[in-house]
Order: C-alpha cells, then structure tokens, then sequence
C-alpha cells in the first residue's frame, strides 16, 4: 500500500492514526469527490463494507481528490463528510500526492483500492460499477460469505 503521505487535511482522523490502524489489516482505500455523483450513489455500500465488517479487521481509509476547483473548498468537502457519514479516516488530496502515490493517473472517482494484512494490492475496481466488482473480491480476502 502506498505511503499516505502528502495529503494537504486530514479530516476525522489524521495520518500517522489511518496507518496505524490499516498496519496488518485489510484495509479498503476509496477515493470521492465531492462533484461526484456516483460516488454518492456508492458511499452507502462502502460504509456498509466498513461497519459489517470491522470485526473481520477491514479498515476503511477515504481520500477526497478534486476533479474540479471548486472541489478544492474544504468546507464543502467537511460538509459532504458529514452529510454522507464519512466516519474513516479522510484525506483531502488537494494537490493529488496521494492520487500520483496511488498511481491514479486517469483520476478516477469512485475508486477502490483493496490491500490484503501486508499491504498487497489484492483488487482495483472504479466507476459506477466499482462496489460491484470490488464486493466479490473483499468477501475472498476476508474468508466470508457473500
């Protein structure tokens, strides 16, 4: 998993507690923007994902990238946290060092990064279909039924 460095805010959490709490879990990094309307639409089953399955050890890190300058307003972004109940650590990637570390060269919103405990890459999936894609693949590396 990539370095969770260079992010310009950190909301409901800070860095050095989100890599503490992702060491030797598996853990879901998601990437939104606020003018992201799919990203909206998919919020509810990644937050789904987070609180039915913390007891399995998945932790969930949200990193907030702009498509757009006015994604940039950090109170617009600390309003869409609380109106879409983003409780995980989140980032606010302003100037996309996390993006580039991610290797997020197209800028996807939604996109899903699933790390195994030792920070392996186990799956990637974006867009509107990207919940659906990552679901399987998360019930495999947590040894649940789907």
């Amino acid at each position: 998993m990539p370095e969770l460095t260079g992010a310009t805010e950190w909301l409901t959490s800070n860095a050095d507690e989100a890599i503490a709490s992702a060491q030797g879990h598996p853990t879901l990094v998601h990437f939104w923007a606020v003018s992201c309307g799919i990203c909206k639409e998919n919020m509810p089953k990644v937050h789904e994902w987070r609180d039915q399955f913390k007891d399995h050890g998945l932790r969930v890190i949200a990193v907030h990238m702009p498509r757009y300058e006015a994604d940039t307003n950090l109170e617009a972004v600390r309003e869409a946290v609380t109106t879409y109940d983003i409780s995980e650590p989140c980032a606010v990637d302003n100037l996309h060092k996390l993006r580039d570390a991610f290797q997020n060269d197209q800028g996807f919103v939604p996109a899903y990064y699933l790390f195994d405990p030792e920070g392996k890459l186990k799956s990637f999936a974006a867009g509107e279909r990207g919940t659906a894609m990552l679901g399987a693949a998360l019930h495999r590396l947590l040894g649940v039924q789907s």
